[in-house]
Order: structure tokens, then sequence, then C-alpha cells
């Protein structure tokens, strides 16, 4: 289907607004990023390009010339039902730099996407939006007023949001005593710690984390080497940060964090024998944190907690965010239909995959 732009009101938008999807460069795409507090890896040109296979679409949003809002798909053809999905993850983008957030704005990238991808094009359309789980917050309500409904299947993920826009040395204060006490003797400890973004560095993360996953004996997720994919294709300032700890000359421990707009997100972790003893992953959140004000951050994501099935990790990451960590659940993923047929032939791929993945949780000693 050929670029457009659309100005159209019958279409649900506001009568100042229009969208435009497949019409910009990836170099003019990541211009754009640079515009949004809420920018993140997942909607980044490499994210999409590293899987290969059809090229991904993107929407922007204007407001008379000025971009308000952005959101990257990517297009899944079905086989043989012949019906294609658009999935959106981690968008729309909807908040611009140094002004209020407003979710009027959210509302019109909803109506845009919507009316693009569900009625113009004919596909399921379903996305992830990063808004969170808050009574006082209006996009529920958004969303089901714009023809969206909740993914039946899913839960919505669980995460701790910590606050580093304070002085680092409140940050540590805040620390939980057990927490501070490891910082303090993994400080003593002559621990050296190496920021980079080379393959070559990355190459060595993937080692020691293939050597933990095998340790600790987890289902392996599939995406880390996608991750390599992707930093080839990133911009210099666009690159995943690897952040490596080493004892003498022997490498204990890794990190791989983003850092874009107004948030950074833990991705990756990973810890030898050695490195548990000597703390390394408690230096390396440290020194991550310590860099993040420079980098006009105000928010680390520790992307991801349960409680009940990963309770140590839930207390290193509890521990780390003291008294000031949100404990937030996303809403989910949501999802609209052009048609019946949609909503069934997903409803049937949703449960072939849910039995999958219990399948592969249950080969599993440990997850």
């Amino acid at each position: 289907m050929s670029p457009v732009a659309i100005k159209n009101p019958a279409h649900g938008l506001d009568a100042e607004y229009q969208w435009e999807a497949d019409r910009v460069s990836e170099a003019e795409w990541y211009e754009l990023l640079d515009l949004f507090d809420d920018a993140n890896i997942y909607q980044t040109c490499a994210y999409e390009g590293a899987r290969g296979g059809q090229p991904a679409s993107r929407l922007i949003l204007k407001q008379g010339e000025d971009v308000v809002a952005m959101a990257q798909a990517r297009i899944v053809r079905v086989p043989l039902v012949k019906i294609a999905v658009a999935y959106v993850r981690w968008g729309p983008l909807w908040k611009r730099r140094g002004r209020p957030a407003n979710p009027g704005i959210f509302r019109q990238a909803l109506r845009a996407l919507r009316a693009e991808y569900v009625s113009r094009r004919d596909m399921t359309l379903r996305l992830l939006p990063v808004v969170f789980q808050d009574a006082s917050t209006p996009f529920n309500c958004i969303l089901a007023e714009e023809g969206f409904t909740p993914v039946g299947i899913d839960r919505p993920d669980r995460t701790l949001m910590l606050d580093v826009s304070r002085p680092v040395e409140e940050i540590r204060a805040d620390l939980k005593p057990h927490w501070r006490r490891k910082l303090k003797s993994t400080e003593k400890a002559g621990l050296e710690i190496i920021e980079c973004v080379d393959e070559e560095s990355f190459r060595k993360f993937v080692t020691i984390y293939g050597e933990m996953v095998l340790r600790k004996k987890f289902v392996k997720p599939n995406d880390i080497e996608h991750f390599v994919q992707m930093q080839r294709r990133l911009p210099d300032r666009f690159k995943l940060q690897i952040s490596l700890c080493k004892l003498g000359d022997t490498l204990c421990a890794g990190l791989i964090s983003s850092a874009l707009g107004k948030t950074a997100i833990y991705l990756f972790g990973a810890t030898s024998d050695m490195g548990l003893n000597v703390g390394g992953a408690y230096a390396l959140h440290w020194r991550l944190i310590e860099g993040l004000r420079e980098k006009g951050v105000d928010t680390y994501d520790l992307n991801g907690i349960n409680p009940v099935e990963n309770p140590g990790t839930y207390r290193f990451k509890s521990d780390l965010c003291g008294g000031h960590g949100r404990d937030t659940h996303f809403l989910g993923r949501f999802e609209a239909h052009p048609g019946v047929r949609n909503r069934s032939c997903i409803f049937l791929g949703d449960g072939v995959r849910a039995v999958s993945r219990a399948l592969r949780r249950m080969r599993s000693p440990a997850h």
C-alpha cells in the first residue's frame, strides 16, 4: 500500500489533526524520536529491522505542521487465513519533550492508528501502550471509547520504576540496608566497570549470560541475539549501553540497558559464580544510576518483577528502589478488529501460542 497523508475528520480525528503513514525516512524517524520523552528502544527502526521480513510501518500524527505523536507497527501476515496484524509495542509515543502530557493527544493517536490499520488496511491492530494501572489516569476509558478492548489472555506486566531525578546521595541513603551494605562491600573489592557499545563487548556479555542461563536452568529468552543484531543497526546516540564488571582479568557480571527519552530500562543482566560472591550486579546497577541524571533521564525501569515466581530478583530490585520505587502494572495489550472473522482467527491463534508457552515452561526445571 502506497505512502499516504490523510486529513479526514470522517475517520474521527479532530479537524486540526492529520496523520501520515510510511512517508518518513529512517533518519527522519530517529530525529523525531529525539522529540519525545516517552521514546523507547522498541520504537526504533533497528528494533523491527533486526527481525527481517516485511518492513515496519511508521505513522506520525500532526497538529497543523507540528508532529505530536508517532508509532511504529510490525506487520504480520497470517498464512492460509489471509489476515494481517499490526503490532505496536510501547507506542504510540505522545509525550513531546518540554510540554505537559496531554491525554487528548493519546486519544488522537489511537484514532489515527485505528483509521490507518483497521479501517484503511483491514488489519487487526494490537498495541501495548506505555501507560499504567492508576485510577487517577484516564487511559482505560480513552482506549475503551476509541474501540480498543483488552487482550483477554494477557496478565499485565508488573514492574518497578525508580525515581532517579533526585541527587544520587539521596538515592543511596534510600537504599534498603542490605543493598547499601552489599554496595559498600563491592566498592572495597577492586572491581572494574567498563561501559561500552561495541559488538565484541556485547558478545562477551552473551557468553556469560548463556552460562548463567544454564547454571540456573532458566528458560532462555529467544531475543538476546535479536538485540545483538539490533545494536549493529542503531545510530550511535541510540545504542544500548553494555556494562561489564571485571575482577582482575576475569569478567564476572554484565548489564545491558537503554536510555531514551526520560526513562532508562534494564534489559538483560548476567553474573558468574564469582560475580555473585563479589556483588557484581550491585556495582553495575549503581554505576548506571550514577550516570542517568547526566543523560537527562528521570526514571529507571527495572523491567519486570514477579514476587511469587522469582522472589530473589524481586527483593534485589525492591531493595534497590528503597522508599522511592513505584510498583505498578502496565494496562496491558489492547486490540481493535475490522470484523468478526479477524477476531475469531486471532483468538484461535492466541490459544495455540498460550498452550505452546505453557508446554515450554513445564519442560523447564526452573523459571
